[in-house]
């Protein structure tokens, strides 16, 4: 059951799991960031900003790469190019 569940999240027609599994790196970030600031730790509202920032980037390429990428194709194939 497991095995299904992996093959759908990853492989399924969607295509939107890539997408909010990047998501959750931003949302690390922000957490880390947030701490960092209520306790007045500086390390760790840089690592959560750089984190932040990072995951960002990241995240709308996941989405880019995971969705837009397989709609380009879909859309591809039926201009039959």
């Amino acid at each position: 059951m497991l095995g299904k569940l992996t093959e759908a999240l990853v492989r399924g027609q969607e295509g939107h799991a890539v997408a909010g599994i990047a998501a959750l790196i931003p949302a690390a970030g922000a957490v880390l960031l947030t701490i960092g600031a209520a306790g007045d730790t500086d390390w760790l509202i840089w690592v959560g900003g750089i984190v932040l920032a990072v995951g960002v980037v990241a995240a709308n390429l996941a989405e880019h790469m995971g969705v837009d990428y397989g709609i380009f194709d879909r859309l591809t194939k039926l201009e039959g190019k």
